[in-house]
This record gives C-alpha cells, sequence and structure tokens, in this order.
C-alpha cells in the first residue's frame, strides 16, 4: 500500500475514478444490447439514435477510445439495416 499522502490521495481517487467508470460501462453496454434485440427497424431506429448519443458522450469523456466509439456505432448501424 502507498505510503507517502500524495500515493494514498491518487490510491483513493483511483478507486472513486474506477466506480465511476463502471457504472458508465454498464450504461453503455446495456446501450448496446437494447439496439441489438430490437426485433424490427421501427423498434430499432430510435432506441440506435438514444446509443449513438451514449457513444459519443462515453468517448468525449475517455470512457472508450473515440475509434472504438467508432467501430460500434458503425457495426449498429449495420445491424439496423439489416432488421426486417
Amino acid at each position: 500500500m502507498a505510503n507517502h499522502p500524495s500515493a494514498k490521495k491518487a490510491a483513493r481517487q483511483a478507486i472513486k475514478r474506477r466506480a465511476h467508470n463502471r457504472i458508465l460501462n454498464t450504461v453503455l453496454k446495456t446501450a448496446i444490447k437494447k439496439v441489438r434485440v430490437a426485433k424490427n427497424k421501427t423498434d430499432g431506429e430510435p432506441i440506435f439514435k438514444e446509443s449513438i448519443k451514449v457513444l459519443d458522450k462515453m468517448a468525449s469523456k475517455g470512457i472508450i477510445h473515440k475509434n472504438k466509439a467508432a467501430n460500434q456505432k458503425s457495426k449498429l448501424s449495420k445491424f439496423v439495416k439489416t432488421l426486417p
């Protein structure tokens, strides 16, 4: 464990950041899963638009890399286009 006061503080902050990032990652995964379970285009498109917003927000906050967000958006877009 850390001995220096600044190292102790950094360890405390890391615990808080990890907890916050886990929450945001859960929100992100849920948004993606909602699109994946859509049965048709009329249901899928509005959910897809919401998930795009979530992906962009997470990329801007640094939770995920911007290229990963772009990759996910591309895959979800491709999926929504194939819906009946």
